[in-house]
Order: C-alpha cells, then structure tokens, then sequence
C-alpha cells in the first residue's frame, strides 16, 4: 500500500486586474492596472504616469519622499517612477481616487505598489510624426500606442462576426478550401509559385473554384473567411499581394439579382452592427459616421456607366470596356448626387474583361450576368451568375484559349447535375478601408504585404 502525504501550497494573493474602463466602479478602493507608460511628468515634488491598457489611459499620481513615517516607502516607489520609460510594460496597484482636475476621466490612482514588467529601451524608434513606411516596420509599437488602430482590429471582428452570423441565418455553411493548388488559375497569371515535394504548386488566387465544387458536392450555400494571394505588382493604395476575403456561393439561384440581394442585406447587417457597438468610438477616433445603407442600392449596367461619364467629360484612353479609379470615384459621386447613397452596383461587364465561368445572357454573348459592388467609389465586390453548364463552359473557354486539362476536376463538377450558382468575393480590408476613412489599405492590415513587404 503507498501511502501519499497531501502538501497545500500557499500563493501570495494578488490584486485582481482592472481595465482602466472599469476604474470608476472601483472608486476609493485598492485596484492593480496593467499596462504600458504612455507619457511621464516627474517633477520635484509630485510623479505623473500615463498608464495605458487596451481599454483607456489613467493617471497614477505619487507624491516624493517627504518628513512623513511613510518616507522610506515614498522614496523607494519614486525611484521606480523616475527609473521608467515610454511603452515599458508596468502594473500599478493603488487607490482610485477622484480628482475633478484630471481630463481623463476625472479619476487617478494613488499607487502603493509599481512593477515594472519590461522596461522599453529608449529611445523608441517611431513615434506619432513617422511617416506610414516606416511604422510599418514597427508595426506592434505602432498598434499598441495608437488608439484608432486598436479600434480598426475591434471593428473587423464585429464585421466578420456579422457577416458570419447573417449567412449562417441564411443557410450558408462556412467552408475552408484549400490554398494550395496543382495549378495555376484559368489565367495562369497573378500568381506565387512555390516547390512542393519536387514538383510546382500555386497559392490560390481565390477560393472560387473550390466554392463551386461545394455546391455540386450538394452543400447549399457556401461561406469563407480566408486568406487570397495575389501575384501583382500593385503600388496602389488599394492593393495587397496577400488579403481576407470573404466569399459567398449561392446554389439554385433564379439570378444574379439573387447574388446582389444576398450582399446588400448582409453589408447592412453588418453595418448596423458596427454602427451599435462602435459608433461612438469611431466619431470619436476617424470623426466618421457610420450610418446603415438604404435597400436595395442602386444599379447601373456597365454600359450606363460609361455613357453617363462620357456625357460627363471622362474619356481615359484604351478603356471601352471598364471603368478606372477616377471613373470609379465619379460613377459614386453621381450616383450619391441623385440618390444620396454611397453603394452602388455596376452590372453586365462585357465578356471580354471577365471569367470564362461567367454566365452570359441569353442571346448577349458579349456580355456577362456579373457586377462590381463600389461603395463611396472603391470596388470592394465581384460577382457573378456562374455558367452551370457543361458544354457551355467548354465553349466559352476555347473562345477564350483557356486550356481545359489542367482544369478537369473542376469541370468535372459541370457534368452530373450541378445546379445554377451564383457568388461574390469582397476583400475585407478595402471594407474596412472605406469604413473608417483610411487612405491605404496599408492601415487597415495588422501586417501588410505588397511587392516590396514581406516583413515583418
């Protein structure tokens, strides 16, 4: 028989952690903040620390060593004070109390106890005068000191939770596919080849084809959050070699129309849901008001488009088919002008610039059942009806001399009764972009990558 002999271990008992947005429910009693220095006021007679947590920024006030029977103590914390440094991460326990004086808040802590968790070195290598390139590269300190951009993280989750919740009421299943692929797109172009066991794969450019083998594997409606690697050497402010999108495929659609039903309920679901949770804090923060659009936004075919901006003075050279970013911005500023909403779908792009997967109307060949989504005149959308039938597809891609091996399985799914589907793909960044009013998608990236970006 073994007997065992019982030991009980006796923890110090710790100050539970307060967030800093907590502070007034604990005034006048004993609280542990932590955080990092924001900023540092040390003068002869009294210390100031600004101390930051995710949720605000205190003021911790401590008087110097005086004649007092506390002097020891005094004098051992304000060394610690004087020893700190801006970004070094510290926990303070002490007093709430209240102090009319102080802007945030009107409350302060009167500390008893200073740790000093990491002390920052100094001096910091960016600060709020560096030019974007160069935060970039330091881009932990740049988030964590920098309230808007903590804000900018808070707002995507409630715009993918959002999003998820609505198609999941929907009916959608959420989906991972792949990205790695064993060829490359229809295209063969814009995309990162990589080794893989002694032969090539590609990063996927977008789930597309998987989603659509969802549906003929009989999954109804298909949603994905995902990662999307694009080979192009973009230096615009909207472009990113890699990015979330958020895809959506619809089974036994009745039209495209269904497709762009689809998106504007659920981008006014999502905004609504910004607009309660975040609406304040993003007046506060970008000075932008996040208002929930009007259904259903308005539609112009692409043809529309173009003859309206003609009328209007645009001209680019080489564009007859397409619209470029300053006809981008003025189809938006027209349309806002004569319907005062910030939306609009761009429909019916000519066959030429599309997919050979993109349905075409019946006896229009020269155009496609596709649509772009601008919004304040950045395309965040693309969509489409897809062609569902076999020998359809076979034909519009020998029109376009897409070779057809190296794409069997995917048109294999064409062959036993799939149904019509239809889809779109947003890149959430640019969302976000035009949500808070940034001016690159550079900002609205917690670590961007571009043809010149791969660190950190």
């Amino acid at each position: 028989m073994i007997r065992t002999t019982e030991h009980t271990v006796t923890r110090p008992t710790a100050t539970p952690r307060t967030l800093v947005h907590d502070l007034r429910a604990h005034l006048g009693g004993t609280v542990s903040v932590s955080g990092w220095v924001n900023t540092l006021r040390l003068q002869r007679a009294m210390q100031f620390v600004l101390v930051r947590d995710h949720t605000g920024t205190v003021q911790v006030a401590h008087r110097r060593a005086g004649a007092g029977p506390d002097d020891a103590r005094a004098a051992a914390l304000a060394e610690l004070i004087d020893g700190l440094t801006p970004e070094s991460a510290v926990r303070i326990t002490g007093r709430v109390v209240e102090n009319p004086v102080v802007k945030l808040g009107g409350l302060e802590i009167v500390p008893t106890r200073v740790e000093v968790l990491n002390r920052a070195e100094t001096p910091l290598p960016i600060d709020q005068q560096t030019g974007l390139e160069h935060r970039l590269d330091w881009r932990f300190l740049d988030v964590r000191a920098r309230p808007a951009a903590q804000l900018l993280f808070a707002v995507q989750t409630t715009v993918e939770r959002a999003m998820r919740a609505f198609a999941q009421a929907e009916g959608c299943t959420e989906m991972h596919t792949p990205k790695l692929m064993g060829t490359a797109s229809e295209s063969g172009a814009e995309v990162f080849e990589l080794g893989y066991f002694g032969r090539s794969a590609y990063l996927a450019q977008s789930p597309q084809f998987y989603k659509q083998m969802a549906i003929a594997a009989g999954i109804d409606r298909v949603f994905e959050v995902g990662p999307v690697f694009r080979a192009e050497p973009s230096f615009t402010s909207r472009h990113a070699t890699e990015f979330t999108g958020v895809d959506v495929e619809l089974a036994w659609i009745d039209g495209v129309e269904d497709v762009m039903d689809f998106e504007e309920r659920m981008l006014a679901h999502a905004l609504a849901e910004v607009a309660a949770v975040h609406g304040a804090a993003i007046r506060e923060q970008f000075g932008i008001e996040v208002t929930v659009p009007q259904l259903p936004f308005p539609r112009i075919t692409m043809a529309e488009a173009q003859e309206l901006l003609r009328a209007e003075g645009w001209d680019p050279e080489g564009l007859k088919e397409d619209l470029d970013p300053d006809g981008e911005r003025r189809l938006a500023a027209h349309i806002r002008e004569r319907s005062g909403h910030e939306f609009v779908f761009v429909t019916h792009y000519p066959s030429g610039i599309r997919p050979f997967y993109h349905m075409r109307p019946e006896g229009q060949d020269g155009l496609t059942l596709s649509f772009d989504l601008l919004w304040k005149g950045l395309e965040i959308t693309t969509g489409a009806q897809r062609e569902h039938r076999y020998e359809v597809l076979l034909r519009q891609a020998a029109e376009k001399g897409v070779g057809t091996e190296s794409l069997r399985d995917y048109l294999n799914c064409f062959r036993f009764g799939c149904p019509p589907h239809g889809g779109l793909g947003m890149g959430l960044g640019r969302v976000l972009m035009v949500l808070l009013g940034l001016e690159s998608i550079r900002e609205a990236t917690f670590l961007f990558r571009g043809p010149n970006r791969l660190t950190p």
